[in-house]
């Protein structure tokens, strides 16, 4: 997911943003309070510093965390991010967010988040496997197969998550695939896993545009965000039938109501950058959000959905292939609107889905095709759209608070098989 430069006065903390969406749900289902103050805490957040040796010889210091929210389903699993804007609320909402994204579409997970404080754009090679595997020696105690696992996440990789994976096994003094996912496929990694956060998402939108029975051929899509998820999404949707009229990255984006030729697009991203497609076609990534589209992808960063430039989005079907990008107050707008807004919880879910999916070929030590990998990811992905859609239309809510009203039952009925509650 790229990063997108936001200009606000004010930044959202998205621990407390996650927190109140779980007050909304859990209001509905009426959950006790000691409850629903249990889940708004993470059952453990370790913080940890460690040196690394750089190219010239000097070691430096970098600090990073590791938030393990709820276990009452199953071990914990969520991503490990690079970013030099990495905060402790930041990981211990994303791993918040987690447990309810493992929970709408079914897995036996709790979740789990981490992040390094570091710009890995100023690193070597290098420097980034030293790095990595430091970070991995300081979290080891806490994660593993059965206890917590993580995966790439913004600027990770899958050769990052091997070095995680080599360097977890040799603590251990055995081979240990399962304890990271998102690997190279190789030594472990899934069929299927790098593209399945952005077709998890076109899954799901397929489902809306049924709902409001809007053929896809008739869509035009705008993708705020030209990284992994958006750009393959992008890509998706354009195969079937769909109209890309703009994309962005960190620099800017691109807008052609007629459609933008996307091979081309995508070769500027490789070779420079998409605003070499020419200056007329150039549009801010705030513009972007504003466009008169039938889908808009928010696939960069939190908070770029906001009370100030809801009201003029004009997409019918927000699809979250990011990771909490519409605050709470810009939610009541959009649902007042009679805008769809599929949930990042679910939205995004296909990525932990085939990550799940490549845990279990792990313990299993049996490998399944990429076909295999995206009929069962369909199949759930359609499912828990379902299940979400009803839900909410039973209670009269919204998309985003029937999933997590949907997830807080799953592990709140957990807990109280435990006995916690």
């Amino acid at each position: 997911m790229e990063t997108i430069q936001r200009e606000q006065t004010e930044v959202l903390n998205p621990y407390e943003i996650v927190k109140r969406q779980i007050d909304t749900a859990a209001a509905k289902l009426q959950l006790p309070e000691h409850v629903t103050e249990l889940l708004k805490r993470p059952k453990r957040v370790l913080s940890v510093s460690f040196p690394v040796r750089m190219d010239d010889g000097s070691v430096r210091i970098f600090e990073g965390y590791r938030s393990q929210h709820n276990d009452a389903v199953g071990p914990t699993k969520g991503g490990i991010r690079f970013h030099p804007d990495v905060t402790i609320d930041e990981v211990k909402a994303l791993s918040m967010w987690m447990t309810f994204k493992c929970g709408v579409v079914g897995l036996p997970y709790g979740g789990g988040k981490g992040g390094v404080i570091v710009d890995p754009r100023t690193l070597s090679k290098g420097e980034l496997e030293r790095l990595s595997r430091a970070f991995m020696e300081a979290i080891a105690d806490i994660v593993g197969p059965e206890r917590d696992i993580p995966a790439p996440d913004v600027y990770t990789t899958p050769q990052i998550m091997g070095w995680m994976m080599d360097t977890f096994s040799r603590l251990r003094g055995h081979n240990s695939p399962g304890v990271i996912t998102g690997k190279p496929i190789i030594i472990g990694g899934s069929q299927g896993r790098n593209a399945a956060t952005a077709q998890g998402c076109v899954y799901a939108i397929q489902s809306a545009l049924e709902d409001i029975k809007l053929p896809i051929e008739k869509a035009k899509v705008a993708v705020q965000g030209f990284g992994n998820a958006g750009r393959i999404a992008a890509r998706l949707l354009t195969d079937l039938g769909a109209t890309v009229v703009a994309v962005s990255d960190s620099r800017g984006g691109v807008y052609d109501a007629n459609g933008l030729d996307l091979d081309r697009v995508e070769q500027l991203k490789d070779e420079a950058t998409i605003l070499d497609y020419g200056a007329s076609y150039h549009i801010s990534n705030e513009q972007l959000l504003e466009l008169d589209v039938d889908i808009l992808i928010p696939a960069a960063l939190e908070n770029v959905i906001t009370q100030e430039n809801a009201p003029r989005v004009k997409a019918r079907i927000i699809a979250e292939a990011a990771n909490g990008p519409t605050t709470p107050e810009a939610d009541a707008i959009l649902n007042k609107n009679g805008t769809i807004v599929i949930p990042d919880i679910l939205a995004n879910a296909g990525g932990v889905t085939v990550s799940y999916f490549e845990w279990v070929q792990n313990l299993m030590n049996y490998y399944w095709s990429e076909e295999e990998v995206l009929e069962k990811l369909q199949v759930n992905m359609v499912k828990s759209y379902n299940a979400v859609r009803d839900l909410a239309k039973e209670y009269g809510t919204d998309l985003r608070t029937a999933a997590y009203m949907i997830s807080l039952q799953r592990v709140t009925e957990a807990m109280r098989a435990r006995g916690w509650v």
